[in-house]
């Protein structure tokens, strides 16, 4: 089944219409998630206001601003990625994943590839984080320092778990519903629309891995985001099946949280949230491993049969 709009269209033409459906799916989610919110919790907008703005003075709301997230999320980024497809493309399934089948080692090794990087990936996070900008930016500096300073608060705020129901909570909020609905959006719809509009499937996967790190409004934060995004943007690029992005996501996120609540708990002395970077052994270990990993992978996926697809989409 064919879309109701011409698949003919340029990719910035299709890139505006897919940021009107998610900005109106945002629109939806806030409604919903605030109609969830007065039911659930009987917090009423501007009880809502405040708690977004000082979370900590009541950590009785953690549950209704996980339930805020989450239902934003989900109707903005999910539901709007998957209306442009349905009214520009139509098949959702053939779209987002021209080839069904995954090998299932294949797939296990794509998810174990995300924990591998990680000691690679802490020397990102410390070099971003102690990055400075010119001097004549240094106001803009400021402001962004501050900026991050209060989500790091509401991060530390939504991820304290004091048993294993928040936990579990935690995760359908913070690790499966943004690797789902973050991957439909970044990987799914607009990484494609990117290497169709430039023409060079690694101009695509890295802008679209910046909109990715850029979209979380955290500077100190961009380019470990970048790195990740452009992991699982190539692991889509070579298997065309969008569960294996999503499952890389999920074990990025997922991780993290496990990590944190074994920590809370006292069971592990690994501080996840650190921003130093770990020594660099295990840096330079890492970065050997996940490049001969991204090569089996790569050699992997190209050499599954599968049925024959569009590749003007990739």
């Amino acid at each position: 089944m064919k879309g109701f709009i011409s698949t003919r269209q340029h990719p910035f033409t299709s890139i505006l219409l897919l940021t009107a459906f998610v900005i109106a799916g945002f629109f939806v989610g806030m409604f919903l998630s605030m109609v969830l919110v007065k039911v659930l919790f009987g917090y009423g907008m501007v009880e809502m206001q405040q708690l977004l703005q000082n979370p900590t003075d009541n950590p009785e709301g953690r549950q209704a601003l996980l339930v805020y997230q989450g239902v934003t999320m989900l109707c903005g980024f999910a539901l709007g990625a998957l209306a442009f497809i349905k009214f520009n493309k139509g098949d959702v399934g053939e779209y987002l994943s021209p080839k069904s089948q995954v090998p299932f080692n294949a797939l296990l090794l794509s998810a174990v590839l995300i924990i591998l990087i990680m000691p690679a990936n802490s020397w990102l996070i410390e070099w971003n984080v102690n990055l400075q900008l010119p001097s004549f930016l240094r106001e803009m500096e400021a402001g962004m320092k501050a900026k991050e300073e209060q989500l790091k608060v509401l991060t530390e705020y939504l991820t304290k778990f004091d048993t294993i129901g928040s936990l579990l909570f935690g995760m359908l909020i913070i690790a499966v519903l943004p690797a789902i609905c973050e991957e439909l959006l970044f990987r799914g719809v607009l990484q494609q629309e990117l290497i169709r509009w430039f023409k060079n499937p690694h101009v695509g996967i890295l802008l679209a891995s910046f909109i990715f790190g850029a979209i979380h409004f955290q500077f100190y934060g961009l380019f470990p985001r970048m790195a990740l995004g452009m992991v699982l943007g190539y692991l889509y690029y070579w298997s065309k099946n969008i569960w294996v992005p999503i499952l890389g996501h999920f074990m990025n996120n997922g991780f993290t949280l496990l990590f944190l609540y074994l920590h809370q708990q006292g069971a592990v002395d690994v501080k996840i949230e650190s921003t130093e970077a770990m020594p660099w052994y295990w840096s330079l270990g890492s970065v050997v491993i996940s490049g001969l990993v991204l090569y089996v992978l790569h050699k992997g996926y190209n050499q599954v049969t599968h049925p024959a697809v569009n590749e003007d989409r990739f």
